[in-house]
């Protein structure tokens, strides 16, 4: 690892380590949990990390080591049902009993000083938030790090199956706990039959020989579309942060899967009045713990550091921290997102973007969306190696896919904060999805994806509905002579499960109809921006 992150810190202290103990359950489950310690003598703070993604590689070295080289205890957990540990896994239902009962078997133990913190990343910290739902008092700081809060969310974006997601979550959950062989195995045997899965129809049941068998809850995540529904009560754990009072640094990046989830923990933070502080890079949600691993790790050890053991030394000096994309900088902040304006761009039937509004509602465009050639899903927030930034120039060239650019630039536009779509669009069918992406086209003409996000509406005849489609946040400078441009069509499969244009669930049609879509000139895209060299705080190279 030294080798690879050469901006790691010495070790402070050797390692020790405690493998295979048997913590308790509330109903006495074993929870199979690795110690690692300091090597030396007097008290040292201790980090809880819960995972069903095993205890070997690489939450060993990264947690296990890193931290306790540093001065921590670190316990190390396998959630029940994984890892070796008892009962079965659900993928929320246990982690905040299982979370208190580990608590109370670490108040038992003779080097526990009854300083506790959190740490860890995806669902790491999804166990993180379901223990801050009744946090023990000895719980002084978490460090949340590309987490959940709300598996709805993970798999379900306003109704649409996040396909690949889900099949990649399937494959995590079920096989990485196991060992990095069957892991990886397991992953390489998901690429190769992706495009059958995917295109099967029905979707149901289909990711059974990508993933080696039938896994109950996929199922069940995949066919309850619903937030509403029963068998999501209960899965968020929103609120917890709407009353905490412990201190909380939050990770992402602008690529991650998980950005949003993590952009409203820190609103509902904020708004609760807990201490927090945001990290925001140009990552993936894998790519964080690989390149970015040495800002995160720095990241995490310093609010560590601050809340237990009372040396802020280590802090940054503002709450927020974000990576500009564009000009590969790195920003300090005082709050996300800053004071923005809501800036309309506004699309023409030449495809330009343009900031003069339009004087009605007219018909300006229409494209086809054939759900049995459905347009690819390219880069963007995934799970997998494909994701983040791509050129899009190619994807772009379909029929299926319009696309408004404005004129070079003569001065930066810089995009601080939430992005959406305001749309206007009628279909021939009354069913759709829309897919809308902001891009940033260079001199060369290579067109990158910045952000984007997806929306399902219901029209009514030729009479255009209106839907807003967030598009996530971003932090993000358009050079002079680069241009802006709206990506808009029917979906990007596989990233979500395709939209049949019937209405029917996408996971059990067996029918596809093509829509035509058409989008009328009332339509905008929405960009939080900030005049030239009005952005605060210094700016530093990456």
């Amino acid at each position: 690892m030294r080798a690879t992150w050469r901006r790691l810190p010495a070790a402070l202290y050797d390692v020790g380590w405690e493998p295979g103990l048997v913590v308790p359950a509330a109903d006495g489950s074993p929870l199979i949990t690795d110690h690692y310690f300091p090597r030396a003598a007097g008290d040292f703070p201790t980090l809880l990390v819960r995972s069903p993604y095993g205890r070997g590689l690489p939450w060993s070295p990264m947690y296990g080591l890193l931290f306790a080289e540093q001065g921590f205890h670190v316990v190390l957990q396998s959630c029940r049902g994984t890892g070796g540990s008892g009962g079965a896994f659900d993928l929320w239902r246990n982690e905040a009993a299982d979370g208190r009962a580990t608590v109370s078997w670490l108040r038992e133990q003779p080097w526990f000083d009854g300083t506790l913190g959190t740490v860890g990343p995806s669902y790491l910290g999804y166990v993180q938030w379901a223990l801050a739902l009744d946090p023990p008092p000895e719980l002084k700081a978490m460090v949340v790090q590309m987490g959940l809060h709300d598996p709805y969310a993970l798999f379900h974006e306003r109704g649409a199956l996040r396909l690949e997601t889900a099949l990649a979550v399937g494959v995590g959950m079920t096989y990485q706990h196991r060992g990095m062989a069957p892991f990886l195995k397991a992953t390489l045997r998901l690429q190769r039959r992706l495009r059958d899965v995917t295109t099967a129809q029905p979707l149901r049941g289909a990711y059974a020989s990508a993933l080696g068998g039938e896994v109950p809850w996929l199922d069940d995540v995949m066919t309850h579309p619903d937030p509403e529904d029963a068998y999501w009560r209960g899965a968020s754990s929103a609120k917890a942060a709407e009353r905490l009072g412990v201190p909380t640094s939050l990770i992402t990046g602008w690529h991650d899967a998980l950005a949003d989830q993590t952009l409203e923990q820190y609103d509902r933070l904020r708004r609760a009045g807990c201490e927090t502080a945001l990290l925001v890079g140009p990552w993936t949600h894998t790519s964080a713990l690989q390149r970015g691993w040495p800002e995160v790790f720095a990241e995490s050890l310093a609010w560590l550091r601050a809340h237990l053991y009372a040396d802020p030394s280590g802090l940054r000096p503002t709450r927020v921290r974000v990576h500009i994309g564009g000009e590969d900088s790195w920003r300090n902040l005082d709050d996300w997102p800053p004071a923005t304006a809501a800036d309309p761009w506004f699309p023409t039937a030449q495809g330009h973007l343009t900031r003069q509004a339009p004087t009605d509602s007219a018909p300006l465009t229409s494209f086809c969306y054939d759900p049995g050639d459905p347009t690819p899903s390219l880069g963007g927030p995934l799970l997998s190696r494909t994701a983040g930034p791509r050129d899009n120039s190619g994807l772009e060239a379909r029929e299926d896919v319009l696309t408004f650019t404005g004129p070079p630039l003569t001065e930066p536009v810089e995009v601080l904060g939430p992005v959406s779509a305001r749309l206007s669009i009628s279909t021939d069918t009354g069913h759709a999805d829309v897919f809308t992406r902001l891009c940033d086209v260079d001199a060369q003409g290579r067109s990158v994806n910045v952000c984007d996000g997806l929306g399902r509406l219901r029209t009514d005849g030729q009479k255009p509905s209106r839907i807003t489609v967030p598009m996530s946040s971003t932090a993000h400078r358009f050079a002079i002579g680069h241009r802006i441009r709206w990506q808009i069509s029917g979906g990007a499969h596989p990233r979500y499960a395709r939209s049949p244009g019937t209405g029917e669930s996408p996971v059990d049609a067996t029918a596809f109809t093509p829509v035509r879509i058409t989008l009328h000139t009332d339509s905008a895209l929405m960009l939080a921006t900030q005049d030239h060299g009005s952005g605060p705080g210094p700016v530093e190279n990456g």
